[in-house]
């Protein structure tokens, strides 16, 4: 494969963008390299600049579920076009997407659109807070929640350390509310509810996926639910990633448990700019203009992704493609770990629904430091392998690979060989 273009386009970036690109992991930092540059998809393929095809396993980080470009998604959008691009003023397209959204969450009586998953997120933190009174938040090391401050905080030795922020620019002040606790660890949780009276909230991704694919343990998010409930702190869960990917809804169904708050986005904007945060009743009421806490935006409820949200759902609940993504998943988690036997590659697979992820350890993969137990000098070179065998994959160990009901059986055997030629290239690493 060639990637002269993607290269060229690179130098050129540098001058008038950060690193050339808009969000750090396109910067192909953590596998080294120079980052594609793509010019178009359809379906299954996505097309790179020098003209490269690959079966696409990022899909955008997750919402282009049906694959790039589906028709009747396409047509929504052009329809939409024609009324205008966007109004600053309620359209009936936002009523419908909030019907279709709090019909798949049953705990969900209303919700609020805004721009992106960290406006959800921030934004249902808020509402914790002045439904609660309270202002100290739990999160988990290895969750990514979106970019506000309170939210970039890495935790430090130990179970209870205090929170320092994770990056530059945000202050102390700004993250001394928000306390650290362990994946999979609930004894980390209540070290800090025995310690803080004043916490309004505990927020999860019910399936790391920004730590590649980490599965709760046991009862660990019904056990999570209930000390949360008997200690009045409400329940955040992220589905920004897991929302609509393994069942039409979300993870906490299939995991036997409700928040209280749920916040969504990727696959419910269809590809276009979309978030989300709903709630029951009582909650969501506190939310301007029905009651004091404040949030706005011009774009939030945006014309043209509400009819791609719309024709989104509809289609996909049409296909209801979530055995298939199961079967397919499983069949690439079987075809990574008889391809790292064969070659005598540490592998482990996570996997849930159409999410999946390889680590490259011996160690079962349950939180952050475990994650971190993986050789991520041998995922830079299995990633380069399948690039350049055909298959895009998110150029980081610890971002999910994603399904698309587009994947054809053809697709499926490219990756199948990708896989096989991309773990003999990390055996030989190994010599």
């Amino acid at each position: 494969m060639d990637f002269k273009k993607s290269q060229k386009l690179y130098k050129k970036g540098l001058v008038h963008m950060v690193g050339a690109v808009n969000s750090p992991v396109r910067a192909f930092a953590s596998v080294g390299g120079n980052p594609l540059f793509i010019k178009k998809a359809k379906g299954s393929q996505i097309i790179d600049v020098d003209n490269n095809k690959y079966v696409d396993l990022v899909l955008s980080y997750g919402p282009m579920i049906l694959g790039h470009r589906h028709n009747k998604v396409q047509k929504a959008i052009h329809k939409a076009l024609k009324n205008g691009y966007t109004f600053g003023a309620s359209t009936e397209n936002e009523i419908k997407l909030a019907e279709i959204v709090c019909d798949a969450f049953p705990e969900m009586d209303k919700v609020r659109f805004v721009s992106s998953g960290t406006e959800a997120v921030l934004s249902a933190i808020r509402l914790a807070r002045a439904f609660t009174g309270h202002d100290k938040l739990i999160k988990f090391a290895g969750c990514y929640h979106g970019h506000s401050d309170a939210l970039l905080v890495a935790a430090g030795s130990g179970l209870a350390t205090l929170s320092i922020p994770g990056s530059k620019g945000v202050p102390n002040d700004a993250v001394k509310n928000t306390l650290i606790a362990e994946y999979n660890n609930l004894d980390s949780v209540k070290k800090h509810i025995d310690e803080h009276k004043d916490i309004a909230a505990i927020i999860i991704e019910p399936i790391g996926g920004n730590m590649g694919v980490v599965l709760p343990q046991d009862n660990f998010l019904k056990d999570l639910h209930e000390l949360a409930k008997a200690h009045g702190i409400l329940l955040i869960a992220d589905e920004v990633m897991t929302g609509f990917r393994s069942k039409f809804g979300g993870a906490q169904e299939l995991l036997g448990v409700t928040a209280d708050i749920t916040c969504l986005g990727k696959v419910v904007g269809g590809g276009f700019p979309v978030g989300a945060y709903g709630a029951r009743n009582e909650i969501m009421e506190m939310v301007s203009p029905l009651g004091p806490m404040y949030q706005a935006g011009t774009l939030s409820g945006n014309p043209i992704a509400m009819a791609s949200g719309i024709a989104t759902l509809r289609e996909l609940k049409r296909q209801d493609p979530y055995a298939e993504f199961n079967k397919v998943g499983e069949r690439l988690k079987a075809a990574m770990l008889f391809a790292a036997s064969e070659n005598n590659v540490d592998l482990k697979v996570n996997r849930f629904g159409s999410m999946i992820n390889p680590f490259f350890t011996k160690t079962e993969v349950v939180d952050f430091k475990t994650a971190q137990t993986s050789d991520t000098k041998k995922f830079g070179i299995f990633f380069w392998e399948m690039i350049k065998n055909g298959v895009f994959l998110p150029p980081s160990q610890f971002e999910a690979w994603f399904l698309s009901s587009a994947l054809s059986e053809e697709d499926i055997q490219k990756i199948e060989k990708a896989i096989q030629v991309a773990m003999k290239a990390v055996a030989s690493y190994n010599k």
